[in-house]
């Protein structure tokens, strides 16, 4: 059986088309049924009692984690999502130390975190697509180094790759430490980089993990950890979710990371070439860029929002539209996005595409 045909068997059947990954992907039989049966479990003991029992499936999960982001178990820990991880980390940060550098399309809400806890904010140097030109960023940093550099190796407005081991390369010869927001990378491209000792990773579990809402992941090295003020006591947590993450960590594992990676990359070129033709929209990305998200900028004045609604209510078809406050620095205009996992075909593709055309008539 094929990576496409096992992903997509191991699921409930879609109810239409689903293009929405990047939001949120669709969950394995494998998560939900861990996430109830430790819901029921704790009907039945008690949720203490239940996440003593889950400690070792967690356990796992945080190692299985670490791997695909170059950690060790014990610097993992759980959140609630990408946003409560960054939030997290940002808040326990040195206040004698708060200048960031960021790429000029960081994800908006990303933005809003780093000022509300006081971090000034300088641009990393960035191509006309919005690449990030190493060169010019070590040079950026050796000349006026942040206390810390902050990658969102791919964007939530745009699939558009950017160099992240060579940026960890860059931090750890500046010694500048190295904060990475995976939550569109994790699963879609390799998150295993050497580089800075002082080094953090965080991801969601929705989104090409194909995990449950409402969980995520931090993971940050012992070196950076040491230098940062005491966690807050944890609160109460969400161990079904946890759980369910666990199992979605496990089937990626199971499927093969690289092979994931390399059929998310497949279907992004073939994404980006079907869509190539429809009249009144650019892609924006690369034909081979090795990102499975494809971008569609409005040429005739359709407005991304409506065209979102008229396929999901006319088509069942799931996509995104990204307005400026996805990316508020750097996007001037509203997009549509879709975001195919490894199970979409060219049909698909294609009948997305017939869809587009005859929505975007219509708005």
């Amino acid at each position: 059986m094929s990576l496409a045909d096992a992903w997509r068997a191991a699921r409930p059947p879609v109810a239409g088309l689903h293009l929405d990954s990047a939001a949120c992907s669709r969950q394995s039989h494998a998560a939900m049924d861990a996430a109830a049966r430790h819901a029921r479990h704790e009907a039945e003991v008690g949720g203490y009692v239940a996440a003593e029992a889950a400690a070792p499936v967690l356990r796992t999960a945080r190692a299985a984690i670490a791997a695909l982001t170059g950690m060790v178990a014990a610097e993992v820990q759980f959140s609630t999502g990408s946003r409560h991880a960054l939030d997290l980390l940002l808040s326990r940060w040195p206040a004698a130390g708060r200048t960031l550098a960021c790429l000029p399309g960081e994800y908006g809400p990303n933005l809003a975190i780093m000022a509300v806890h006081g971090f000034a904010r300088q641009l990393l140097p960035v191509d006309a697509t919005g690449r990030l030109v190493l060169d010019e960023a070590a040079a950026a940093l050796a000349a006026d180094p942040p206390d810390l550099v902050h990658l969102t190796p791919v964007s939530s407005h745009r699939g558009l790759v950017q160099p992240l081991a060579g940026m960890a390369q860059i931090c750890a010869d500046a010694g500048v430490p190295l904060v990475v927001d995976a939550a569109q990378a994790l699963g879609q491209i390799d998150c295993v980089v050497g580089g800075p000792a002082d080094y953090a990773v965080y991801s969601s579990s929705r989104k090409w993990l194909a995990g449950p809402r409402g969980v995520g992941a931090l993971a940050i090295r012992s070196q950076l950890a040491a230098r940062l003020q005491p966690a807050p006591p944890g609160g109460d947590v969400n161990v079904a979710a946890q759980v369910g993450f666990s199992a979605a960590v496990a089937g990626h594992l199971s499927a093969g990371p690289a092979e994931v990676r390399a059929r998310l990359a497949e279907v992004g070129a073939l994404s980006r070439r079907v869509l190539a033709e429809v009249p009144g929209w650019r892609v924006v990305e690369p034909v081979e860029e090795s990102s499975a998200i494809t971008t569609l900028a409005p040429v005739a004045g359709a407005d991304p929002a409506a065209v979102r609604s008229g396929l999901l209510a006319q088509h069942r078809i799931v996509t995104t539209a990204a307005g400026v406050e996805r990316a508020p620095l750097e996007l001037t205009s509203p997009v549509l996005r879709i975001s195919p996992h490894v199970d979409t075909t060219e049909a698909d593709l294609a009948t997305f595409a017939q869809a587009l055309v005859a929505v975007t008539a219509a708005c």
